[in-house]
Order: structure tokens, then sequence, then C-alpha cells
């Protein structure tokens, strides 16, 4: 494995001002940030300040991005807050936030042993689609959890629907001063974003929230503030719970890991592609799993990489992971001398500094376009399914918001595999015809100048051939044999990437039964895979020899050679 701090290797004197602009830019987004995301976990905020510094260091001396920046993150969060919740019903505070560090550690130890075995493939199996429908409904849900807070209301548990069915019916409820501090702030960080996105809006809102909590008694009139924090450093160790409560985390310490590596090496390719260098995708497990054992053994939550702060840490300036050290430094000042500051902070204003950080993910124009991504023959061929991006993402999102979260995720990565499971079982199969001018053969459906050639019908299969679709072929050149005067069918293979056992039984089954209708089937396109499965499963000698040409193939039907 390479070196410690990889980043820092060549270190130029002349780039530490801007890791360190970097560092604090970073700081002044992740303080608050980290604040509201426990919150969203379900313990206290100054957990989400506790899981920074460590987390921020080890990611620096193990991972391979000079950009990502590590910290809790929403859809991490609240991933912690349903395991944890299941887990700990029913337990004290106390219980709740040691199991909330329990499965930190769980996902950073899952995570390094997933980067030692080399397990970075893993990221693939939540594809983008799924990961973005997932991301939109834990987004959705998150906003209408935090809701409530936002209008001084009691919060109500279920799904996404429950929870805003009971907000209505609470509305009449609302605390109006509550209203105008938690929307006030909302509306300040929301408008800075668009006029002057280099101030950090959020940690305005919440000094403000502050001042204002401390100038208008905000608290003696009805509106509820974060409460005790403790100031200084978290213990160090091992969070104090049992086996078995560990046995438990275990099991959704792995739907963690996935979305937690899948949205970090997302962050950490798109800014390694702008400047430049690799990222590795092993090592980034490692420094996830580091980052995520540390932050867990420093009593604070799950970590992981985030694309919000990599983009305010490069466009920065940041040029290594100092700028990640810089921000961890400045987070442990903030935990021995300005927590107590927070203990005023109204919840209403965190509700809005958690629903302007997560609005943002509600991002429509993307599953619009999701929808738009179709062809026209597929779509005749798998109905809905020809927008199988479409469908995984809307599954992961509707999951989530009705099933919760982890469960949410697997439903859109099980909806991703069914589909394409569908969609190999029932491939596009196209008659070609010769094209006037060139001789080149294409779909008819597509080039209706194409003509078809005297009693040879020509299919191109665009897929694989094995066991769960050569019934499908099968029927299909049987249904158009049936066409007066066929002599021979030539089935174009260019497109086949492979075939298996079964769909060379059938291929020599189809053969022997349209030569007693006196049809010969010949193959064409001499893909090497293709032709070798052949040879070695004993095809029929004429399947065996594979026309290099669709041209071929049709010149050899039509001599009977």
């Amino acid at each position: 494995m390479p070196g410690l701090f990889p980043s820092l290797r060549g270190y130029r004197r002349q780039w530490l001002g801007r890791d360190a602009l970097a560092g604090v830019t970073v700081w002044a987004v992740l303080v608050p940030e980290a604040l509201a995301y426990a919150t969203i976990a379900g313990v206290s905020p100054v957990v989400g300040l506790y899981a920074a510094p460590v987390a921020l260091i080890l990611y620096a001396a193990f991972g391979s991005s000079r950009h990502l920046v590590v910290g809790p993150m929403a859809a991490t969060a609240a991933l912690s807050a349903a395991i944890v919740g299941e887990a700990a019903r029913g337990s004290s505070a106390d219980v709740r936030t040691a199991m909330t560090a329990a499965l930190a550690v769980t996902v950073g130890i899952a995570a390094l042993l997933a980067g030692l075995l080399r397990l970075g493939f893993l990221a693939g199996f939540i594809s983008e689609p799924v990961l973005k429908g997932f991301i939109v409904g834990l987004a959705l849900t998150i906003i209408a959890g935090q809701l409530p807070k936002l209008f001084g209301v009691e919060a109500a548990p279920g799904d996404f629907f429950e929870k805003v069915w009971a907000l209505l019916g609470a509305l009449g409820g609302t605390s109006g001063l509550t209203l105008v501090v938690g929307a006030g702030s909302l509306l300040l960080i929301l408008v800075l974003k668009r006029v002057a996105p280099f101030l950090p809006g959020s940690l305005l809102a919440v000094a403000l929230g502050i001042a204002a909590a401390a100038a208008f008694d905000l608290e003696d009139h009805g509106v509820a503030v974060v409460g005790g924090i403790a100031t200084g450093l978290p213990s160090f160790g091992f969070p104090d719970v049992s086996v078995d409560d560990l046995g438990g985390l275990a099991a959704g310490s792995v739907g963690v890991l996935l979305v937690a590596f899948a949205e970090g090496l997302g962050a950490a390719k798109s800014y390694a592609a702008r400047d430049h260098y690799e990222v590795d995708a092993d090592r980034e497990l490692i420094g996830l799993g580091a980052a995520g054992l540390g932050a867990g053994l420093s009593s604070g939550m799950v970590v992981n990489g985030s694309l919000s702060k990599t983009a305010v840490n490069w466009s920065a300036g940041a040029r290594t992971q100092l700028s990640g050290v810089f921000t961890a430094l400045l987070t442990v000042i903030t935990l021995l001398f300005f927590t107590g500051l927070f203990e005023k902070l109204p919840e209403a204003v965190l509700a809005g500094v958690v629903i302007a950080a997560v609005a943002g993910l509600v991002d429509v124009p993307s599953l619009a376009a999701l929808y738009r991504v179709s062809t026209r023959r597929p779509g005749r061929a798998y109905g809905i399914a020809a927008r199988p991006d479409f469908v995984t993402a809307v599954a992961a999102m509707l999951g989530v918001m009705v099933f919760d979260t982890l469960p949410g995720l697997f439903i859109g990565i099980g909806a991703s595999l069914l589909l394409l499971l569908y969609r190999s079982s029932r491939p596009v199969i196209s008659e070609l015809g010769q094209l006037p001018g060139n001789g080149h053969f294409a779909a008819l459906d597509r080039h209706t100048d194409g003509r078809r050639i005297p009693g040879v019908i020509v299919l191109r299969v665009e897929a694989g051939i094995y066991f769960a679709n050569a019934e499908r072929i099968r029927s299909t050149v049987r249904s158009a044999v049936g066409r007066e005067g066929a002599t021979a069918v030539v089935i174009d293979a260019e497109t086949v990437p492979f075939v298996d056992v079964s769909a060379v039984r059938m291929l020599d089954e189809m053969a022997e039964e349209l030569e007693t209708r006196g049809v010969r089937l010949l193959l064409a396109g001499d893909v090497g895979q293709v032709r070798d499965v052949l040879r070695t499963a004993e095809a029929r000698p004429e399947l065996r020899h594979v026309h290099p040409t669709v041209q071929a193939a049709v010149d050899a039907a039509r001599t009977g050679t």
C-alpha cells in the first residue's frame, strides 16, 4: 500500500495559504451542517462535531483524493437513525448515542476489510439512477421530519406520507414566533446561496439565531432551543455496547457502507477529473474505513465523503488534504471553547439548516431526464421496462418514502436487477434488409428503403443468447419462417456478446426442426466467444461454421454452399 498522506507528497510552500483558506471555508460550512445532521441521526448535535476531526485527519492519511471532505452527511445520518432506532427501541438517549458510535465503528471496519480485499467494484451495485432516486426519497423524508420543528409543532413518527399527514393536522397549533425564526433562517440561507454563494449562509443563520435567542429570550417565549451541550473533546474508546448489539448493527452497516462509498467515490472522482488525477476505489474504501472507525471511537457518528463540502473545498482553492487537517483543528477549537454558544440555538434554525442542505437533493429535473431516456423499438418490446433507469429511480424513491431508508435502498437495487433480467430475457430481435447503393444490412423498421432477400430471412439478436431468452428467440424464428417461400434463416450474431450451453442446444434443436421443413439455419458475425462456445459445446457442424458477414451467409444460403 502507498504511504500515508499521499496528497502531501511534493508539497509546495506556496500552496499553504490556499489550503488554509479552504480549511477555514469548509469549517464554516461543516460546523452548522454537522450539528444539523446529528439531529437527523437522532443524537445530540455535538455528536456531529465529535465525528469530524479524527475522521478528517485519518482520511487525509489514507484516502487517495486531494479534495474530498469527509464528515456527517444526510443520507448516512438518516440510515443511522433507522438502524439504531430499530436496534435501540425504547432505550435511553445515552444508549442511542453509544449505538450510533458503534454503528460508525462497524461501518468503518467493514470498509477497511472491503478495501483490503479490493472490493471497490461493489460501488457498481448501486447504479446512478438508484442512488439518485434513493437520495431524492431520502431528502423528501428528511424535510418532512424537519418541518414540525420549523412550525413549532409535535413531530409524528412513520413514513413520509404519515409525517406529512400528521403535520397537516397539527398546523393549527403552529407557533408563530418559531415559524418566523425558522422560516427566516431558511430564507436567509437560500437567498445567500443564490446571491452570495461565497458567504457561509448556514453559519450566518446559526450565529444570527443564537444572537436573536439571547437578545429576545426566545426560549421564554416558547421557541425550543438545542439545550445543554458538553464543552470539550469527546471521550475516546470503544462504545459501551454489548456484543449482541454489535451483531444487530453489523447487518445494517453493509447498506450504510454501500451508500457512503458510492456517494463519496462519486464526489472524489468528480473533482479528480477536474484536477487531472486518479483516485483508487480500494484506497478510498480504506480511507473511508479509517475515517469511520476514528469517528466511532471518538464518540461520533457515521461519516462519508460530501459532494457539497468537497465542492466548497475545491472552489476555495484547496490543493491537498492539508485543508482537511486545518478544518479538523478548527473543529477541535470549536469543541474546546465554543460549544456553549450553541445551547441557545433555536431548533427551528437547525431545521432550516437541514432543509436548506437537503433541498438541493430533490432533483426532479434529473428524474425527468431519466424518463426521457428510451428508444422506439425497446419501448414496444419492454413496455415500461424500456425506461429501466427511471423505473429503478422511482422504485428507490418510493421505497424510502414508504418503507424507510435501508429497505428503500435494497428495493431500488432489487428493481434494477429484476429489470436487467427482464430485459435480457426479452431481447430486441430485428429483421434486416439490404440497403440500396452500399449493400449493407440494416433493420427494416428503421430503414424503410431496405429490401428483403427473396427466400432468406435475416434476423439480428441484440443481446446475449442464454437460458432465459432462448425460447423467446426460438419462437421468433418460428414465426418468421412461417412466411411463404422461406428457404433459409440467417442470424446475425455480431451483436451477440455471448452464448451459453442452453442457447447452443436450442440452436441445434431449431436447426434440426427447420431442416425438416426444408429451411437452413446459418449464423453470421465471427465473434470469438460465440464461436468458441459453439465449438466446445459440440454444436452441429453447420452452426460451428460461422460466416464472417451477413452478406457471406446470405450468399451461402442462396447458393446452397
